[in-house]
């Protein structure tokens, strides 16, 4: 108990100093019109949003379908990254000629992009997908090639000296040693999808209703309540899918460093 309370209190006073801030610069810095129209105080943004039914069923709905949406791309992304990480693990020719594309992809600014794919690919689901595929594959590809390449020498030798093959190297030493850096590039992509997600539904603006299309209404309607709350909403989402990959990080390389330790 003492350990999670000496782990819990800290956050939660950066939280609490963070409301009195808010409270702060609502009340005192802001007039009532500005007050109303872009930040209200945190209670009547838990009102409204939250407490209000309406609202509250709208928004968990549109959370619902940024998490599933930026499920499906980061998925997406996960096997690609594996696939080319791999490749370029295997040779340097390989990394050499693949390796540029990949920094060009990330060094793209995506908000350039999302017209592009609005116009080639429509502006649903698939779109969505494919924004959330983009912004969050870079960290997969070079945390995984990082991970591959890690693996000591020495049990390079060793593998070598007993003739095994590229497949039994790959899969016995390689990827348990790339096991951290590969979780490390989840969790990095992971919040990088729910941010992909949430652009690609602000500027498309059609189809599912998700947790961009409904930030675009309330800031166009000055509906500030609703709009602070699915921010919130959206942190929370990020929050929780990089808390999920570090728990599967740690679950599956506890024994990892372990092992090294020993």
């Amino acid at each position: 108990m003492k350990k999670r309370l000496g782990t819990a209190w800290p956050p939660l006073a950066v939280f609490a100093g963070f409301i009195g801030v808010w409270y702060f610069y609502s009340g005192v810095i802001l007039d009532e019109v500005e007050r109303n129209i872009s930040l209200p105080y945190f209670h009547n943004v838990v009102d409204i949003a939250f407490l209000d039914g309406e609202n509250r069923s709208e928004l968990l709905s549109a959370t619902w379908t940024s998490a599933w949406i930026a499920g499906i791309g980061l998925a997406i992304a996960v096997a690609l990254g594996l696939f080319f990480a791999v490749l370029m693990s295997q040779a340097k020719w390989i990394e050499r000629s693949f390796y540029p594309y990949a920094v060009l992809l990330q060094t793209i600014p995506i908000l350039a992009l999302v017209p592009v794919i609005g116009l080639r690919f429509g502006f649903g689901i698939g779109a969505r997908v494919i924004v959330v595929v983009i912004i969050s594959l870079f960290p997969i590809i070079t945390n995984t090639l990082f991970g591959l390449k890690t693996a000591e020498q020495g049990h390079h030798d060793l593998f070598t000296l007993h003739k095994a093959s590229r497949v039994t190297r790959l899969f016995k030493l390689q990827f348990p040693s790339a096991l951290p850096a590969m979780f490390t590039g989840f969790q990095i992509s992971a919040g990088l999808a729910v941010i992909g997600e949430i652009v690609g539904g602000f500027f498309f603006g059609r189809g599912a209703t998700d947790l961009g299309n409904r930030i675009q209404l309330y800031a166009a309607r000055l509906r500030a309540e609703e709009l602070i709350g699915a921010i919130a909403l959206s942190a929370g989402l990020g929050i929780s899918v990089f808390w999920f990959f570090g728990f599967l990080r740690n679950r599956f390389t506890s024994s990892w460093a372990e092992a090294n330790h020993t």
